[in-house]
């Protein structure tokens, strides 16, 4: 489905990616980690056309993407939530959804709608609210639920557990979990590592701006390395994901 090949980023004299290839298949949830600063928020942007690549191609269902713009991207059916949720905090619950909407017809918003308050209760309930005055958990939420207005093929999540109390990063993961099951193909940059690579099938681990290891997300897990790296007392805090969830 998708498939970056040899992609590098440069920032004027700084290279962000160095030749990084990576695909996701159709159905598939494909998890990156690496460290801060390793340039996992870069290569979910060359994806979804917010930042160019100086090198490499992007291709996504076959289509060349590397040169389009991002709006172009989306109407592909490849969707980012970014990083920090970034909602419009002067505008509802409601509102947000229908901004995400706004490439389909009005019958389809309310379907959709009503799809997203099935997946997050709490947006029902909270659906006149400003987005600026709900928890960041529940903004979250609404992010999730506004990138899935627009009907993605592929959803790309920049960091969706950051900041989160234990409880609701085990209810967004299990939204993902379910979307999966519903067919969509996910590409899930997560600072929890262990979660990430519970909740995945394949996985990559990205050190300044290069991939340096991929493999099974089990055998990922598996690795002393890796453990040792990412795993460890640093990621204790977060919520654990149940194993069983990516069977």
């Amino acid at each position: 489905m998708l498939e970056l090949t040899n992609i590098s980023v440069r920032y004027g004299m700084i290279e962000g990616l160095r030749k990084v290839s990576l695909r996701v298949d159709a159905g598939q949830i494909v998890s990156l980690i690496g460290a801060n600063g390793a340039g996992k928020s870069t290569l979910l942007n060359a994806i979804s056309g917010i930042v160019p690549a100086s090198a490499g191609t992007i291709s996504f269902c076959g289509t060349p993407i590397t040169r389009i713009s991002a709006s172009q991207i989306v109407g592909l059916g490849v969707v980012q939530v970014p990083e920090g949720r970034r909602v419009f905090a002067q505008m509802t619950v409601l509102e947000n959804l229908r901004l995400g909407a706004y490439p389909h017809r009005k019958e389809f918003q309310i379907k959709d709608i009503d799809t997203v308050f099935d997946l997050f209760p709490r947006l029902a309930e909270r659906k006149q609210q400003l987005a600026g005055l709900m928890s960041g958990g529940e903004q979250q939420m609404l992010a999730i639920g506004r990138a899935l207005m627009t009907r993605p093929k592929l959803l790309l999540l920049d960091e969706p557990s950051m900041g989160l109390a234990p409880l609701i990063v085990k209810t967004i993961f299990s939204v993902l979990h379910t979307l999966n099951r519903q067919g969509m193909a996910i590409l899930l940059v997560e600072q929890n590592a262990k979660a990430a690579l519970r909740l995945s099938e394949y996985g990559y681990v990205l050190t300044n701006g290069s991939l340096t290891r991929e493999g099974p997300s089990q055998a990922l897990l598996d690795d002393a390395g890796i453990n040792e790296a990412f795993l460890g007392k640093r990621l204790g805090a977060h919520a654990e994901i149940p194993k069983q969830m990516a069977a």
